[in-house]
This record gives C-alpha cells, structure tokens and sequence, in this order.
C-alpha cells in the first residue's frame, strides 16, 4: 500500500497534467506489452486487450534499449517519464541528456537506490546507460522512437482524445463535488480517507507530499498507479485514464472509472428511484444502495431529495453527459 499524505497546502496545489504524455505512454506501453501476465490483464480496458493483441511478436525486440528499462513490474525509471514535457521529441532529448548521475540514480545502478527505486536485475543496457555511455544514449532516443512510431503513433490521436475527455470530467468532478470528489474517483480501488490517499501496491510506502502539490498525469497503458516523488516539486502520480467511448462501451469505460456496481447504479437512475428502490433495481443492499448513491452525489453525478419519509436520487445533467458519452 502506497498511502499519499496531503497537508491543506497539498490540496490547494492538486493539479492536471494538460495532455497525455508521449515518453511516458511510450514506456508504459511497453512495459505492458513486454509483460507475459501484466497485473490485472483479466482486467485490461477491452481496448488495450485489443491493442496488445493487434501487435506482432517482433515488438519487443523492435524496442531495443528500452525494453530492459521497462521490464519489472512496478518500476519505470523517472527520466522516462518526464511529466511537465508532452512533446515526445522534447521530452525524448531530455530524458537523453539527463546526467549521468542522475541516470544511476534513476536505475539503481550500482546497487543504490534512487528516490523511486531501481531496477533489481538490470541487463548490460542498463549498465552501460547508466554511465552515460554516448552508445547507449543514442541507443534511447532511437529504440524509443522505433517503437513510438510503430506501436503508439496509429493510436496516438485516440490517446489524445480520451485525454481530453478525462480532464473534462475531472475538472467536472472537482467543479461539482470539490477535492473529495475528485480524489475518490480517480482508482476504482483506491481509498480517499482525508488527509490521506490509499494507492494498492505490492510495496509499502508513506509519502508526505509536503506542501508542494501533487500533478495528476492521465495514462491510456497505466493498470495501477505510478507514483513519482520530486523532492524539490509536486509528487506526480500517473493514473488509469477514463477512456471515451460509444454507447456499445459505455458500461465499460464507466466501470473502470467509479466500479462495475456503482456504474450500474448510475445507469439505472436513468429513472429517478428511493434507495429502497434502487436496492432492489441494483440487487444490493439497502446499506450498499445508500453507500454508492452517497459516493455518486459526492461526486456531482446525482441529486437527492427527500420525499416525505423517503429519499429520491436522479441524475444530474453531468451524470446525464457520462452516461450519454458527451
């Protein structure tokens, strides 16, 4: 369990990441798809299920370099990443031009251990990137284009759609429901308990954010979370992106962003119903109807009125747009 700790600063310095980013999606990408079971590949978006199996074999061998820096779960080093950078040719330069210091840092080579770790069983590539050998740097930025341009460039305008579509909801979130809404939907298993933020991970961590923010950085590969810390700026943590998408995948992509269950109640208020009502539609508990209506209105995406001794819960015109995909 990976648990962020925000101060009232930290919550005041939450920001978004203004487009997906080209490195950092370049590296995700492979990490998934070098990956013989990524976590949670039952789980996968169905349009990443049918990216990975669109690709051919040759792939990973195609990515060079950067397929031994992306190999372990839970790891990318942080010159891949490059948050504040969406160009993928700038951020690309810089993450080659990184320090030669910074390079072992990042990779955990020789036998330290960066702020974010390192790599447990790095290959010569990364040995000899890790010296800054020019070789290998020229190595980087040409695997990594490689591989950009035959395995993520056809789907980059989707990438960049769903990006969009993502921050308008998050800025809708955050406009309806404040902070707390914004924070609880984010995972689907990721727990908001103020002035706290539970992220799953095989590791455990505290990390303070310290006052200096947290940036918000939307992925189309990400399966978890990813958590980059700066001592000097906002921690970033990268996020499984709400993918847009048509009526026929709607229950879909509603399901990765607030669960199977609560996307199903959310649907069937398309007729405004009781909680007792609701219960029964949903085939849950009257607690657990109460429970997921709470989350929803938190959110922004229901109103909920009393009538007489009752309850109504309905749509609103932001919860109406998410299940129209608009």
């Amino acid at each position: 369990m990976i648990r962020l700790h925000f101060t009232a600063a930290d919550l005041r310095q939450i920001t978004r990441a203004p487009a997906a980013n080209a490195l950092s999606e370049t590296a995700l990408s492979l990490r998934l798809r070098h990956a013989q079971a990524p976590r949670g590949a039952g789980r996968l978006h169905p349009d990443v299920e049918q990216w990975r199996h669109s690709l051919d074999a040759k792939g990973t061998a195609r990515a060079g370099i950067l397929a031994g820096l992306v190999a372990e779960r839970d790891f990318v080093p942080d010159f891949l990443l490059q948050p504040t950078v969406h160009d993928f040719e700038d951020a690309l330069d810089l993450a080659a031009s990184t320090p030669t210091e910074r390079l072992a840092m990042d990779l955990g080579i020789p036998e330290t251990s960066g702020w974010n770790g390192g790599l447990a069983n790095p290959g010569r590539c990364a040995h000899e990137l890790a010296q800054g050998t020019p070789a290998a740097r020229h190595a980087l930025v040409s695997d990594a284009r490689r591989h950009f341009e035959a395995s993520i460039g056809p789907l980059w305008p989707r990438i960049r759609s769903d990006a969009l579509t993502d921050r308008a909801l998050r800025a809708e979130m955050l406009l309806r429901g404040g902070v707390d809404a914004l924070l609880t939907t984010l995972g689907t298993t990721w727990r908001w308990q103020p002035p706290t933020l539970h992220l799953p991970s095989p590791s455990t961590y505290d990390i303070p954010l310290c006052g200096r923010g947290l940036l918000l950085v939307p992925s189309w590969f990400a399966t978890g979370p990813l958590v980059m810390y700066r001592p000097e700026a906002a921690t970033v943590l990268v996020y499984p992106m709400c993918r847009g998408a048509g009526p026929d995948h709607r229950p879909e992509a509603l399901g990765a962003l607030l669960g199977r269950t609560r996307a199903k109640v959310l649907a069937l208020l398309r007729t405004p119903a009781t909680t007792t009502t609701l219960a029964d539609r949903a085939g849950v508990s009257l607690a657990a109807a109460s429970q997921h209506a709470a989350v929803l209105r938190g959110a922004g995406l229901i109103d909920t009125v009393r009538t007489g001794t009752a309850v109504l819960h309905s749509l609103t015109s932001l919860g109406q747009s998410l299940l129209a995909g608009t």
